[in-house]
């Protein structure tokens, strides 16, 4: 019997000194806007793995990352992660530059895998087992991207890591968020990024822009909100796969979007609308 898993929930000391430091930032919600999920796909954007810097990899930023995940797997949630690659390589910005548009998304997909394995170094140092899958084969870094393989991962209590999108080009890994989502039976995929929340306008710009608690999937589709590309909020309406966006660097956001707290915005189907009133 494989114990790697056990190894991975025996390093309680270092995954509970996380946790706690998370959870002393919550407060006690006071109204719940969906039950507690037992399985989610946290979609992190790479632009964030940078930190201040405009390229590369910011050691700090991916431990605090890293530390958000593992409070959650403590709560005993089955936590799967898909990687974007913005702060290596974006395709279409690589394709108006004048490199092919399908090699140039190729190069992108090869810029999540270092995000992915950045990640896992820190994941585990924090003792949670934690395996990387590319939908593009490279067996001496990680394990081909096997669906009732990552399931068994999330049952043993390890996280896994996707990388390489889709292997397909023309596809975001917002839509290969939502695909393995849906693929390994996810409750919910929840959206990282460095905004509370959906808004009308870019906050950055904009400060009157305005933020939306809920949203009907078409309501994102129908006001071009930038939330996630078309593809991929297509892929969950269809399939009822609530998104939560949120605040990846806040402490305690994503064990409180988790646990059902108002936090973000959650995109879900009509019949929720009002909820998060």
């Amino acid at each position: 019997m494989d114990d790697s898993a056990e190894r991975g929930r025996g390093a309680v000391p270092v995954i509970g000194a996380v946790a706690d430091e998370a959870s002393a930032y919550l407060e006690m919600p006071d109204e719940r806007v969906h039950r507690p999920w037992r399985r989610v796909v946290v979609k992190l954007s790479g632009e964030a793995f940078s930190g201040d810097e405009p390229l590369g990899i910011s050691p700090e930023v991916v431990y605090r990352i890293a530390s958000e995940i593992v409070a959650v797997v403590q709560d005993g949630v089955e936590v799967a992660a898909v990687v974007g690659g913005g702060n290596m390589f974006r395709g279409r910005a690589l394709a108006d530059s004048g490199i092919d548009r399908s090699r140039a998304d190729y190069m992108g997909m090869l810029g999540t895998v270092i995000n992915c394995l950045a990640l896992q170094d820190v994941l585990e140092k924090l003792g949670v087992d934690t395996r990387v899958q590319t939908s593009i084969t490279m067996g001496q870094v990680a394990e081909p991207y096997i669906p009732r393989r990552a399931i068994r991962h999330l049952e043993k209590g390890r996280i896994v890591i996707f990388g390489a999108g889709l292997g397909a080009p023309f596809f975001s890994t917002d839509t290969c968020a939502a695909q393995r989502a849906l693929e390994i039976g996810a409750e919910a995929l929840l959206k990282g990024t460095q905004v509370d929340g959906v808004y009308d306008a870019d906050p950055h710009k904009i400060p009157e822009a305005v933020r939306f608690d809920q949203l009907d999937y078409a309501d994102v589709l129908r006001l071009g909100l930038k939330v996630m590309d078309a593809t991929a909020v297509s892929l969950a309406m269809d399939n009822g796969l609530p998104i939560v966006v949120f605040d990846m660097m806040e402490k305690g956001n994503v064990v409180r979007a988790v646990r059902g707290e108002k936090i973000g915005t959650l995109v879900s189907q009509p019949a929720d609308a009002g909820a998060r009133g």
